[in-house]
């Protein structure tokens, strides 16, 4: 298949850039095979049953953009893409020239960090501060929002751009899929029987990098580190084993658990990824996924063209777009049944 076998045209104006005024408050698109249904996410518990299990990625934002100076003088932004240990990092680094190893840099008028070397096209940084780098970060960090939304971060995307069960530091975007569940809806959620289980996959800003080949079968993934426990397994066979349905939440607990299965069978374990999920993949472990709407030509269009039917996804999205869906990080959602090869 081609990239623009995953286009379509989006009208400016449906790009979400601001959450809505009340986390949860979205619209829900049904996509079953040719069946499409519009809702409200505050319906969204009707369609699952006790026993089901639903999958959440905990990973949490990081302040990951960073602004500063080199020794002489130039201006230099760096934007964390992984936290190696307590003082080292993977950042892409934009400068008038980039530095070369052991270029001194001073970030927010006070920390120090050296270029070590290069990895690809990351920087590995050292921080030359006594302080931990997470407490580097959450102190003089800016939260890194998606290039579509067109504005300035505010106080407003430090709460609202972070799930509410967000825990495990080292995500440089959010989850999006997650931004719409409020505790009282999970709440509702144990109160039904259904079980909560969570995984960790830290989203790198790759997730945002286009796909730069024709043919997508020659698109070579970013890599992420993904953790899957052993409590989610269990929970998940024995969901299986009893006929109850599993739900991803988001594309990256989708991708967490189907990278964790890749042997044929659901391990628990830590690991990296860099898994690529389109049309004709056989998926081993989801059987739903609530996902919100994807950038054109991008892998996580593709995913979903390969989990809930690529007409049907075809057909879907432009639903959406003549309904007046919001798209991205802080649009609507859409609760994707997955189609039987």
């Amino acid at each position: 298949m081609h990239v623009s076998d995953f286009d379509y045209h989006l009208p400016d104006h449906l790009i979400a850039q601001h959450p809505p005024a009340e986390r949860g408050s979205s619209r829900l698109l049904l996509v079953n095979g040719d069946t499409l249904q519009d809702s409200r996410f505050t319906e969204f518990a009707s369609h699952l049953q006790a026993g089901d299990v639903m999958v959440f990625n905990d990973t949490r934002v990081i302040k990951a953009r960073l602004f500063g100076e080199k020794d002489s003088g130039g201006k230099i932004e760096a934007l964390v893409e992984r936290v190696l240990n307590e003082h080292e990092v993977l950042a892409h680094v934009r400068a008038s020239k980039s530095p070369k190893p052991g270029t001194r840099l001073i970030f927010a008028g006070r920390w120090q960090a050296e270029m070590v070397e290069r990895a690809g096209e990351l920087f590995k940084l050292r921080f030359l501060d006594a302080a931990n780098v997470f407490d580097i970060l959450d102190q003089s960090g800016k939260l890194p929002l998606p290039p579509y939304i067109e504005r300035d971060t505010d106080a407003d995307d430090d709460e609202r751009y972070q799930t509410v069960y967000a825990r495990e530091k080292g995500a440089v975007a959010a989850p999006t899929a997650g931004l719409h569940f409020t505790d009282a809806m999970l709440q509702q959620l144990r109160d039904k029987g259904v079980q909560l289980c969570n995984v960790t996959l830290h989203v790198g800003a790759g997730t945002f990098q286009p796909v730069r080949v024709d043919n997508i079968a020659e698109h070579k993934m970013h890599s992420e580190i993904y953790d899957v426990p052993p409590a989610t397994v269990a929970a998940i066979n024995a969901a299986h084993k009893v006929g109850r349905k599993v739900l991803a939440v988001g594309t990256t607990s989708m991708r967490a658990l189907e990278s964790a299965a890749r042997g044929g069978e659901l391990r628990a374990g830590r690991g990296e990824t860099d898994i690529f999920i389109t049309p004709g993949y056989r998926f081993q472990v989801v059987d739903m996924l609530l996902t919100n709407f994807h950038l054109p030509k991008s892998t996580l269009l593709m995913l979903v063209s390969a989990f809930a039917g690529y007409l049907e996804m075809r057909a879907a999205y432009a639903h959406a777009v003549t309904q007046q869906y919001k798209f991205f990080s802080y649009g609507d959602a859409m609760l994707l049944t997955r189609k039987e090869p």
